[in-house]
This record gives structure tokens, sequence and C-alpha cells, in this order.
């Protein structure tokens, strides 16, 4: 680059860079290494393209897979298979927990002489291959992970209530174990102030948008005497740490089966699919929350196929498809084929991903690309808020292993 373009304007054309060539370009000057190395241009970086990451197991294979597809024009032409880094490799019967900033955090076992059995969240920038290993101090509760939009901190939130009915009555003030991990001090901490009321309890997966973690979850209401179930939504603001509530219209807040009902996102907007419940061509309604106020919900589209079944919406495209994974042969002794393709909503159209085979578990997540843990140095594992290094001699033990059997199996089930 000329001498004479002004380093201003050499920086407005850095940052709109894609992040691998901005790694490397780090090597060309001091002065572009201070640039795309500062804590301000981290912080300001996002990639202009879409990304989509689909993981899966393959059961009788015990076949664990990545999968990543750019979200352009061209979806889903470039379709390429990651090389993960070790600290994701190395963990057994791992799940993808899901998005933020463009990190993506996955959550699984890992056991040597030094973890024995241990449960691991590991947050992984795939475009850069960097990730970071974290041990959870207790049992997995649900787990959440967004990025702050202020400190660019990552933070991984590990929610768990009392188990017992007596436990809770007798700590009623604490109804819940509120662990947070904040990757700028590597430790985690206890949260005491702002907890959800004892009568809720959270399921099904997290979602995170605009600084905000979402879980479907339901409240026991005390009517006539009796108990009543209330489907809602608890909000975590990764900011200020504080809980909230989202109130659902009463055609949703009272569906008795909860497992009729998902939460999602599309773009940076809420989504709660409800399902009719039935088994072999289930239809979807698809709704969209404006301003997290329960009026602000509208229906966007349905998705039925009637002529195979719908195992689950796993993401949506930015273009607002949806993601499905599907089968078009009944679910009989628990041997299934699956596959995952996309569905026009007014064409109702469905295009196949070429990801398919016997008994799969799918799971997906979109992001964009980011510079977050470039400054990390590789095989970083934290545990009760130390750092420390991935032993040289596991990640040699690790490749001789794949060197003998041609091929990694860490996905054995527990």
């Amino acid at each position: 680059m000329s001498d004479n373009l002004p380093f201003e304007l050499q920086s407005e054309i850095i940052k709109r860079l894609p992040v691998i060539p901005l790694i490397r370009f780090r090597s060309v000057s001091k002065a572009w290494k201070s640039l795309i190395d500062s804590s301000d241009f981290t912080a300001d970086y996002t990639g202009k393209v879409q990304h989509l990451l689909v993981n899966y197991y393959h059961y009788p294979r015990n076949d664990h897979k990545y999968v990543l597809i750019v979200d352009d024009h061209t979806f889903p032409q470039h379709k390429v298979s990651p090389t993960p880094p070790e600290l994701v490799n190395m963990l057994k019967c791992c799940r993808l927990i899901g998005s933020s900033h463009g990190l993506l955090c996955l959550y699984g076992y890992y056991r040597d002489s030094h973890f024995p059995e241990t449960e691991m969240s590991v947050l992984w920038n795939i475009q850069i291959r960097k990730a970071v290993a974290v041990v959870l101090p207790n049992p997995r509760g649900h787990l959440g992970f967004g990025v702050c939009s202020y400190t660019n901190d990552p933070k991984i939130v590990n929610i768990r209530p009392y188990s017992r009915w007596r436990d809770s009555e007798s700590i009623s003030c604490i109804p819940w174990q509120v662990e947070i991990f904040n990757l700028s001090t590597g430790a985690w901490r206890s949260l005491y102030n702002n907890l959800p009321r004892k009568s809720v309890e959270l399921f099904r997966s997290q979602v995170v948008i605009d600084g905000l973690l979402y879980w479907l979850a339901t409240d026991k209401i005390a009517i006539d005497g009796g108990l009543r179930s209330c489907n809602l939504i608890v909000s975590f603001d990764i900011t200020s740490e504080e809980f909230g509530e989202v109130n659902l219209p009463d055609t949703l807040a009272h569906d008795r089966s909860r497992s009729n009902l998902y939460i999602s996102k599309l773009r940076k907007s809420l989504v709660v699919i409800e399902s009719d419940g039935v088994e072999k061509t289930p239809t979807f309604i698809v709704w969209m929350m404006g301003d997290g106020n329960s009026k602000s919900l509208t229906k966007l589209f349905s998705i039925y196929t009637p002529d195979v079944s719908i195992l689950g919406v796993l993401e949506f495209r930015e273009s607002g498809e949806p993601i499905l994974e599907i089968s078009e042969h009944d679910l009989v002794y628990s041997v299934y084929d699956s596959s995952l393709v996309v569905y026009e909503p007014y064409s109702k159209h469905i295009t196949n991903l070429g990801i398919d085979g016997k008994n799969l578990v799918l799971s997906a997540s979109s992001y964009m690309e980011t510079l977050l843990l470039h400054d990390q140095p590789n095989f970083v594992i934290y545990d009760k808020g130390k750092r420390s290094i991935l032993k040289q001699r596991a990640v040699k033990s690790r490749r001789l292993s794949k060197h003998t059997s041609k091929k990694l199996n860490l996905c054995n089930s527990r």
C-alpha cells in the first residue's frame, strides 16, 4: 500500500478485510500490527458475511463432524469442513451452546490424568483457529454464553436450581445458584442479587441477542387452591447481570405441553416457534418478537411439509429462511434417516444441504467473523481462577492416536 496514502484511509480499508488476511497483514508493518492488535480495532471489527456452522454426530459410527457454510448468495455451494483446534477435538459428547460476537461456545467432557471426567466449555474462533477451554466449577445447569458489547468481554453463565424442594424452602432468598465466568479475569464468581423466583423453571437452550440471553421457562402460579404452569421467557442482561421476564400471549403462555415451544433468533430479533404436537407431519408456526413486549409478537409464517417429518427447526439464515432437520421415514426403533434442509416459507420449497445419514444428531449456529481471542495463546485452559497450558505430551499423544487409527473418534457415549 502506498506510503502516500494517509494512515487513516489505510485503517478504513483494513477494517473491511476478512479476518484471515487481517491476521497475515499484522506482519506487514509495526503500524499495521499495532492497529490490528488494538482493543478498539478488535471491538469495532465485524465481518460482512454470515456463516453457518453445523455440528453433528453419527451415532452408529460415533462420528463427530463440523461443516461450515457461507451464508450469502452462493448458499449452500461454499461448504467446507473446518479443522477444529485441539481444545475442541478433546471434548467428548460435545454440543453447541450458541454464538455471540463471532465466538462459538461448546460444551462437553474431557478426561486425562490432570482432568478426570471434567465438564468444560470451549470458546472457539473458527476463522483464526483459536480456542480457550473453561472448566465448569460445578455440574452443568443451564449454560448461557454472550459477549458484553461494552467491554468485549466473553462471559459464560451457569444457572443451577436447587435440586430438592426442601432446599429451596429453607433458602428461599437464594433459589438459584448462578455462576459467571469472565474471560478477562479467568475466574468464576457467584451472583446473588435479582435471581429468578424459585417457582420458575428454565428449559431448552439459550438464545443471545444484542447482549441479552434468553431461556424459555415455566412459572407455577397458585390458582383456586392448586398450581398452574405458565410459559414465559427469562432474560439475562450480560452487561448489568440482571434477570428479567418477557410475558407471552395467552395462547402460548398457557400451552400445557411446553415441548411444543422453542425459541431462536432471526437476524437480531427473538422468535418463538410453536409446534402443533403432531408426530409425523407437525406444523411449526414462527412468531417474531419486536421490542420484547408480548403485544408485539407477530406471526411470520408456518412451516408444513406433508411428505417428510420435521425433527426440528435448528437455525435461520440471514434471509429469514429456516434450517430444518427432516426425516422421510417414520421414526421406528430409534433408527432413522435424517437430512439438513432449507425451507422457503412462501414457495414451500425444500433445498437439501447435503448433510444426511442415519441417526444424526444435529445442531447449527450462525455467526459473523471476529478478531476476538486472537491475542490468546494456544492450548489455554482456565480452571479455578488459574490459567494453564494443555500439556504438549497430551497433544502429542492425541496426534499419535490419530495417526494410528487414521481417524479421531472422541464422541463415545457416556
